[in-house]
C-alpha cells in the first residue's frame, strides 16, 4: 500500500485527510507545518506522495514544494496542494513551483482527491 505525507496545520483538515485516505487504503503520515513535513519525507524514502496545505507557519505549501522539487532524491515526488487559496495566480504560483496538482478546499470533494491521488501514486 502507497504511503503518503498529508502536511496540514490545521488538527481537524488533518485528521480529516488522514481518515478519508486511510479508508482508501492508504498509509498515511502526518505533519504539523512544512518544515516538519520536509524532515518527514527526507527521514522516509516509502512515502510516495506529499498532500499539503499553502497557508503554514515555518514552511508554507509553495515552499515545501520547492524544497521537495531541489532535493535530488526527493525532487520526482508528486506534489498535491489542497489549500483555501482559489485565486488564479496562487494556483498558478502553486504549479509554477512544481506541485503535480492543485485543489481548493472550499469546493473539495474526496472523490476528485482520491482519484487525483490514484493518478500520481499509479494505483
Amino acid at each position: 500500500m502507497p504511503k503518503l505525507l498529508v502536511v496540514e496545520d490545521s488538527f481537524t483538515v488533518r485528521e480529516l485527510q488522514r481518515s478519508i485516505l486511510e479508508t482508501a487504503g492508504y498509509r498515511v503520515l502526518t505533519a504539523r507545518d512544512g518544515r516538519e513535513g520536509l524532515a518527514a519525507l527526507l527521514a522516509d524514502e516509502e512515502i510516495e506522495l506529499v498532500l499539503t496545505d499553502v497557508e503554514m507557519p515555518e514552511l508554507d505549501g509553495f515552499e515545501l514544494t520547492r524544497a521537495i522539487r531541489a532535493d535530488a532524491r526527493r525532487s520526482s515526488t508528486p506534489v498535491v496542494i489542497l489549500t483555501s487559496r482559489a485565486d488564479e495566480d496562487d494556483r498558478k504560483r502553486g504549479l509554477d513551483v512544481g506541485a503535480d496538482a492543485y485543489m481548493v478546499k472550499r469546493s473539495f470533494d474526496q472523490h476528485a482527491l482520491l482519484e487525483t491521488v490514484e493518478r500520481l501514486v499509479g494505483r
